[in-house]
């Protein structure tokens, strides 16, 4: 039996969850941003800076996949803060709360971690 989670198996109340989960994920990282004191000019010009990570497709799409799948896990800021903290950059926090808003407000609007095989059928759906 074919163990995979698509639309198609998943539950609305399930997908509903998980939007609602990534939504509150995104909200908690604002507000923890505004606790940094760090400017609003600096969250506007990074919010998408996680996006540059699909130029890997111009290789191919197993790269493109690899590439935007890790600049898209809550892994990947985690551990540039955890690096950043360690070296004692002051931006630490504040880089990777607004990397940690874009990946749930991605999330909430429905972009998920990609396949290789196409770009459209991520971890949650069948789109291909």
């Amino acid at each position: 039996m074919d163990q995979t989670n698509t639309a198609s198996q998943t539950p609305k109340a399930v997908l509903m969850t998980l939007r609602l989960e990534s939504a509150l994920v995104a909200a908690v990282a604002v507000y923890l941003y505004t606790l940094t004191d760090a400017g609003w000019w600096m969250f506007a010009v990074l919010i998408l800076a996680p996006d540059l990570s699909a130029l890997g497709y111009l290789k191919d799409r197993v790269v493109g996949a690899r590439c935007y799948n890790a600049a898209h896990t809550y892994l990947a800021p985690a551990v540039f803060w955890v690096v950043l903290s360690v070296a004692g950059a002051e931006l630490a926090a504040p880089l990777a709360l607004i990397w940690v808003v874009h990946i749930g407000a991605d999330r909430l609007l429905g972009y998920e971690l990609k396949y290789p095989h196409s770009f459209k059928r991520t971890h949650l759906s069948t789109k291909h």
